[in-house]
């Protein structure tokens, strides 16, 4: 499971989850993405399950890129203890996940687009948040869309 090898500060504030992914929200490496579409917390156990079905399905064909890494700690009080005596132990690792951030991504020659649309579809069941398939040509078509639509804007105004 993933974890940081050390950090400054063994505890963290959970913070809050607003607006949406402005880093991470473009696919760099493969062909074939799982986006988030919603906010939350993925532990790392979740990312490993995750991970680990993706893999089993391609049968180690093409290559898997994992795209987040949980990096902020979440203590747990022990069971039935009283008020007061400070804040937890760290229990487990968790990412903090916006809506439209990339979190798995896959490529190569021998993965097909059926194949990876299923190997994300068992990655999906293992995630708490709402995910997405998407694919390198969509995100150009629909960046591809946007631009020429303000160039000929521009255009005509001059």
């Amino acid at each position: 499971m993933l974890s940081p090898k050390r950090v400054k500060f063994r505890k963290q504030q959970r913070g809050r989850m607003r607006g949406v992914a402005t880093r991470g929200n473009t696919i760099a490496f493969g062909q074939f993405a799982l986006q988030a579409q919603e906010c939350g917390w993925i532990t790392s156990r979740q990312i490993e399950a995750s991970r680990r079905a993706m893999t089993r399905y391609v049968k180690r064909g093409g290559k898997i890129w994992i795209r987040i890494f949980p990096d902020k700690p979440v203590t747990m009080r022990a069971a039935e203890t009283r008020m007061g005596s400070g804040k937890g132990n760290p229990e487990f690792w968790v990412a903090v996940i916006k809506p439209g951030r990339i979190l798995f991504e896959m490529g190569g020659d021998e993965i097909t687009p059926e194949i990876a649309k299923e190997a994300m579809r068992l990655a999906q069941y293992k995630l708490p948040v709402k995910t997405k398939f998407i694919q390198l040509d969509e995100q150009e078509k629909s960046a591809g869309a946007k631009a020429p639509a303000a160039s000929e804007a521009i255009t005509v105004e001059s």
